[in-house]
């Protein structure tokens, strides 16, 4: 066995895991269909229909067809498990969107659709529960030393260091860093070999199948003849531009205007027509809901409460900063006292301006309610940055220089930052620094199954309760 992975460890093998993931989770999806006969009748008779066969053969083209428009089997050594679970998501969905079709259209009646409500979560579940595991070996195989990757430095700055600091970071990335060539040695940890002259000559007599190249303009010659020499022997190139002077940005994009590339330093995937739609749609649905089947009963009880309990409206309204730097009015339900300080002041542990009845609503995120209301109507929405008074706005700008980039969206009941602990109070400067950098992450790392994760840790913590909530 060990010889066995001496040798994989040699060779480029990932045609061959492609291929061991393409090949088992086919065979998955298709017992998944068998096995939907058998929790739905009790037996395989029905398969024999002409119907059921021919969504068999579909189902199995669609699959293929569906995942090799998105990619579905191009596994990234440092891409997260969350990312993967995204994208078999996004290819059930189309699966499920084009079999519909195909029942409906075809108008096939031979079809149970209970029977394939059991395919797809069968299917779901055992080719999640399965890439993970392939994954996850994968990983552990790497980590033993076994299908690395030789990677090799030309050049070296800032950014390269943190590429090297990231791939040693984990040994299941499965990257061997042999070493790095430059005209002046640093102060680094891995091998020095040499100035750029005697790269050449290292890339042509060594095993190399990875080089990052980090040089100035002035070394262009060199960069070209390094990439003519790489390309002759297969090694891939990668690019390390020096962007420091960007690094108060979390990444960098790349989009081409013809062939052009152009840099972005912000990636907003809901700049996408569709993206910002699918977005509004559930806006709109999810607030409807609490607005119809939840405000009618809760606004009368809470309502009372604190008219019993306090002098003073039901509703606190304030003017917060929203999309694009507008200002808007934010619903809440009132859980001080009335006072001169609210619009200036944050709520801190053991205020005297907050209620009784204001205690409970706050640290069970009840007072927020109203606020699906400011959803509703398109100032808010259900996930996104929280938003401040604006005193705030301005004193947070001038401790965070990219402060108001979290305005490119809109508002959240709810967001990344507060279901990392950065809720309520900011106490300190870096409270308020690492409230933004989530939130900025938000924006660049936007995708709907963000949003349900982030609505899923906020009931969470609404249930066990959460210490930043006062």
């Amino acid at each position: 066995m060990e010889n066995v992975l001496n040798s994989l460890s040699k060779k480029k093998f990932s045609k061959y895991t492609t291929l061991i993931l393409v090949t088992s989770e086919l065979v998955l999806l298709n017992l998944s269909y068998y096995c939907s006969f058998l929790l739905k009748f009790g037996d395989l008779d029905r398969l024999e229909l002409k119907e059921p066969k021919l969504i068999l053969v579909l189902s199995n083209i669609f699959w293929i067809g569906i995942s090799v428009n998105l990619k579905y089997y191009k596994l990234i050594r440092i891409e997260k498990f969350y990312h993967q679970l995204i994208k078999t998501a996004k290819v059930f969905f189309l699966h499920i969107f084009l079999v519909t079709i195909l029942i409906v259209g075809l108008k096939l009646t031979d079809v149970s659709r209970l029977r394939i409500l059991y395919f797809y979560l069968v299917a779901f579940f055992t080719i999640v529960l399965f890439r993970y595991l392939f994954i996850k070996s994968l990983q552990i195989i790497r980590t033993k030393g076994y299908n690395y990757r030789n990677v090799l430095f030309i050049g070296y700055s800032e950014a390269t260091n943190k590429i090297i600091q990231f791939l040693s970071s984990n040994l299941s990335f499965g990257y061997k860093i042999i070493g790095y060539f430059n005209n002046n040695q640093s102060n680094t940890q891995i091998n020095y070999l040499g100035d750029f002259e005697k790269s050449m000559d290292y890339i042509k007599n060594n095993k190399i199948d990875e080089i990052y190249i980090s040089m100035s303009d002035k070394d262009i010659e060199y960069i070209n003849q390094i990439i003519s020499i790489a390309e002759k022997l297969m090694i891939r190139i990668k690019i390390i531009p020096n962007l420091n002077q960007y690094s108060i940005f979390r990444k960098m994009n790349v989009d081409y205007y013809n062939e052009t590339p152009v840099l972005l330093l912000l990636k907003e995937p809901l700049e996408d027509p569709i993206k910002e739609l699918s977005k509004r749609a559930f806006d709109v649905i999810f607030s409807l809901i609490i607005i119809l089947f939840v405000l009618p009963w809760l606004v009368p009880i809470i309502s009372m409460l604190i008219a019993i309990t306090s002098r003073g409206p039901i509703f606190f309204k304030q003017l917060r900063t929203g999309m694009d730097g507008k200002d808007f009015f934010c619903y809440k339900f009132r859980t001080m006292t009335i006072n001169t300080t609210s619009d200036y002041e944050q709520a801190t542990m053991h205020d005297s301006r907050i209620t009784k009845i204001g205690k409970i609503l706050r640290k069970s995120n009840l007072d927020e309610f109203p606020q699906f209301l400011n959803v509703f109507f398109g100032q808010m929405s259900i996930v996104g940055p929280r938003p401040h008074m604006l005193k705030h706005t301005k004193d947070f700008t001038e401790i965070k220089d990219n402060y108001l980039i979290r305005h490119y969206v809109k508002p959240g009941i709810t967001g990344w930052a507060q279901v990392n602990g950065y809720r309520g109070e900011t106490k300190t400067k870096n409270d308020v620094i690492k409230r933004v950098e989530f939130d900025i992450w938000y924006i660049e790392n936007w995708a709907f199954f963000l949003d349900m994760k982030i609505i899923w840790l906020t009931i969470k913590n609404m249930l066990l309760g959460d210490k930043n909530a006062y």
